[in-house]
């Protein structure tokens, strides 16, 4: 079985930025992506809670995708830019797959 090496971007931010990430991705020829509701959590501010919040204010979400890296770099500059004065965290990794051309 052959394999091939990717990038994993994962990002945690805020839900309402949910279709400003998505055009983003979709600019960028992003080929697929992932997006869960996040119910918890702990960070610089504390710890937060899904539950009991009215609306979308306060919930978070966790978009994934898996990038070739030729692309990665271009992709996390410009998740950097869009996120500089947002709450959330991105993160990379190097992750292999076995199906090349889904990413």
């Amino acid at each position: 079985m052959q394999t091939h090496n990717k990038k994993r971007i994962e990002m945690i931010v805020e839900a309402p930025l949910e279709g400003r990430l998505v055009r983003l991705l979709e600019d960028l020829k992003v080929k697929g992506y992932t997006i869960v509701s996040a119910h918890a959590g702990q960070g610089l501010e504390g710890s937060w809670r899904r539950s009991g919040l009215v609306g979308d204010a306060g919930h978070m979400i966790v978009l994934i995708c898996i990038v070739d890296p030729a692309r990665s770099d271009e992709l996390v500059k410009r998740l950097h830019d869009f996120m500089e004065n947002r709450i959330g965290i991105i993160n990379i990794a190097d992750v292999t797959v076995i199906r090349d051309e889904h990413f």
